[in-house]
């Protein structure tokens, strides 16, 4: 049975672990995996700003949980899979 992937939360501890440079890196990987299915966030950046030890994404101040949920998203897209089914 395959285990249950759940969306990460913004204040999961996990996300202070990720600095900036990670973070535009994992930016770059949605530009590159958005890109065939409309996603443009060419201007997104981290612009350094944190929020209580994390990161934020300058496309709305998002955290970066919403990154990770969306580039999950699109690379199980890219597989065929249920997104949520590990």
């Amino acid at each position: 049975m395959n285990a249950r992937h759940r969306p990460l939360a913004p204040d999961d501890p996990r996300m202070r672990d990720y600095t900036d440079a990670q973070v535009t890196a994992l930016l770059g990987e949605l530009r590159e995996r958005g890109r065939p299915h409309g996603i443009l966030w060419g201007s997104a950046t981290t612009h350094n700003g944190t929020v209580d030890g994390r990161v934020l994404i300058d496309f709305g101040n998002a955290p970066v949980s919403t990154l990770l949920n969306l580039l999950h998203l699109l690379r199980e897209a890219g597989r065929g899979g249920d997104p949520w089914e590990s």
